[in-house]
């Protein structure tokens, strides 16, 4: 099969293999970085629905694709937007949106949205193997492609294992991943399985399936075009071989991460991040750029940073975060009509100021597919609303994060990939196990590896902020500001806001002037902005609760603190059972991350005058914030 130019680049000899495989042939597919791998992912889906062979030929509806990020679902779908023919139709998901549709479609009547995303992935796994596969709305899949497979670990693994054995008899599968690449091994909560690592699905799909198992290769890079973008890949099978290394797994690993490190060290230092000349080339920079961080801590300190020199930049969000786009609450408020067809949509569409990343073909495609109304060619809002009520808005329309640069953990820029890449100093392996308990020397290492494989063209490092005032409380999972003091404890000196912190339950200035924050919102509040926590009143209203917070931008009320935050906050300064809590009066220094569509009861919605449909617009912020007390009030903590 000779691609046309439209189609994209011309495949390799490797690449076709993987491309013309018959449908129920079960491949395994190593596919290093940057060698194309969701390029000839698309082209299979293509090959598999377009079969010249109407016998070997698959409906849409019979592929089922699942693959591990929002982000790399995202990717996948705009290759199939660009290059695909055949496999527009397709629909790919995350693991997580794949296993809450089959147990809706299963057990509609089971409270679903109230567990977890892992609560959510044993339960579909219980679910296939009791023979929930036969309730799905288009039957069984008939061919099954899993993306990222080194990452599946717990209970994804899990899943997939159940997914894949329930099909055994009926059903063909591509399977893509690389080894080298597997830095999710943290999630594994059983020691014996953890000791294992990302080679225990692997060893699963080679046993069983040893009769009939292909295994191909991805070998060439496409995507590093320098010397210096190139400086890793020569040790990528070093990297995936750490398992079953003669000299022990952790022996290997630190030996690589240190070899690592040197081909990093003889690479340009960007200059420190307090340069006016590195800061004007992270500002001026055409192209896409990434800062990567070991940990959020760095993140969270270096995007304080930026932002204080005035550098534009996002913080990337948890791969588990999936903001529904503020869009989605317009579309809603927008009209009173039950259905939409594609030129209603279009319309409605028209008058709301969307992201200049919107692409309305592909709103229609998707919306079309998840909120299907009754009639031919509409959409049903009511489906809509629960999409946005049970969290199961489709992954490829979340909001984007369009910023060139950004400052992202080396784990959530896993398969992206950039035209810059900044990379913090990495400290050795000594200084690792002196600040780290049960250090993960080969999570360490991959982890450098996948690093420093995300670059197109250029590979910088640059020394890594100062971190050591910042602190994890425990108890919450939260970062904090610690400050030393006399009596040798940390004072809280601020704390870490995230996904979560802002009220949902009512729309800002509910019930005085709802409609008039939501235009506020819409025309003056954007990505990156500053906004601060001020104290309402000072008595708690709970035991284990701060006292109110609202959210101010630019001194106008945007929302409010979120129960969740204000027991949070409340457990932080909480340092002891007789100390007393001096609340801050503002927690200064938070940014705007996105403006994002939620949704409460109807009766809030139609009570504030936004609409039936109980979907509204609130900030969503992020930052590690500083407390500000009155004067006196550290002193009188010490």
């Amino acid at each position: 099969m000779i691609p046309s130019p439209e189609d994209g680049p011309v495949l390799t000899t490797e690449q076709q293999a993987v491309v013309d495989q018959p449908w129920d042939t079960r491949l395994l597919v190593t596919a290093g970085a940057g060698t194309g791998k969701t390029h000839t992912l698309v082209r299979r889906m293509d090959a598999l629905i377009g079969h010249t062979d109407p016998e070997e030929a698959l409906e849409a509806s019979e592929l089922l694709v699942l693959s591990f990020s929002r982000a790399a679902v995202r990717e996948l779908r705009d290759r199939i937007a660009r290059h695909g023919e055949h496999a527009r139709r397709v629909r790919v998901q995350t693991f997580d949106a794949w296993a809450y549709s089959l147990l809706l479609q299963a057990y509609p009547d089971g409270e679903w949205s109230a567990l977890s995303f892992g609560e959510r992935i044993r339960a579909a796994t219980e679910a296939i193997e009791k023979g929930a596969l036969d309730s799905l709305e288009a039957g069984p899949p008939t061919h099954v492609i899993v993306d990222e497979v080194q990452d599946l670990v717990g209970a994804r693994r899990e899943m997939v294992e159940s997914l894949l054995d329930r099909l055994q008899d009926s059903c063909g599968f591509t399977l893509v991943g690389d080894p080298a690449q597997a830095i999710y091994d943290f999630q594994i909560e059983d020691p014996e399985e953890y000791a294992d690592r990302a080679d225990l699905f692997l060893r699963w799909v080679r046993i069983s399936f040893a009769d009939d198992l292909v295994e191909l290769h991805l070998t060439r890079n496409f995507r590093s075009v320098t010397p210096e973008a190139r400086t890793a890949l020569p040790f990528g099978p070093a990297v995936q071989g750490i398992g079953s290394a003669a000299e022990g797994p952790d022996t290997a690993a630190e030996r690589l991460h240190g070899a690592l490190r040197e081909q990093l060290h003889d690479l340009p230092d960007l200059g420190p991040l307090t340069d006016s000349f590195t800061l004007d080339s992270l500002r001026s920079f055409p192209g896409t750029c990434a800062i990567l961080c070991r940990d959020n801590r760095q993140a969270l300190v270096l995007s304080e940073l930026l932002h204080t020199h005035g550098v534009p930049h996002a913080l990337r969000r948890s791969l588990q975060d999936r903001p529904v786009p503020y869009w989605v609450a317009e579309l809603l408020r927008r009209t009173r009509a039950v259905t939409l067809d594609e030129q209603q949509l279009r319309t409605v569409l028209t008058a709301i100021p969307l992201p200049e990343a919107t692409d309305v073909d592909r709103v229609w495609r998707s919306l079309r597919v998840a909120a299907r109304g009754a009639g031919r060619g509409t959409l049903d809002l009511a489906r809509l609303r629960r999409l946005v009520v049970e969290h199961r808005f489709p992954d490829e329309l979340a909001d984007p994060e369009p910023a060139r640069l950004v400052v992202s953990t080396v784990h959530r820029s896993k398969g992206l990939e950039f035209d810059r890449v900044v990379l913090l100093d990495p400290p050795t392996m000594t200084e690792l196990r002196r600040r780290t308990d049960g250090l993960d020397v080969p999570a360490e290492a991959r982890a450098l590896y996948v690093a420093m494989t995300r670059a197109r063209e250029d590979l910088y490092r640059i020394a890594a902020p100062d971190t050591v005032t910042v602190l994890r409380h425990k108890p919450t999972g939260r970062w904090y500001r610690g400050v030393p003091n006399p009596r040798h404890r940390w004072r809280r000196d601020g704390v870490e806001v995230r996904a979560g912190d802002v009220d949902t339950m009512e729309p800002a200035d509910a019930p005085i002037d709802a409609p008039a924050a939501q235009a506020y919102l819409l025309e003056r509040v954007r990505p990156g902005q500053a906004v601060t926590f001020r104290l309402r009143d000072t008595l708690p209203t709970g035991p284990e609760q701060s006292p109110r917070y609202a959210l101010l931008h630019e001194e106008r009320e945007i929302g409010d603190a979120s129960e969740t935050f204000r027991s949070q906050l409340h457990s932080v300064l909480k340092v002891g059972a007789a100390w007393e809590i001096r609340w801050p009066e503002e927690i200064t220094g938070l940014r705007i991350d996105c403006l994002e569509s939620v949704a409460g009861s109807r009766a809030a919605g139609i009570n504030a005058g936004l609409g039936e449909y109980g979907v509204w617009i609130a900030p969503r912020i992020s930052g590690i914030g500083r407390f500000r007390h009155t004067a006196g009030t550290e002193e009188e903590q010490e």
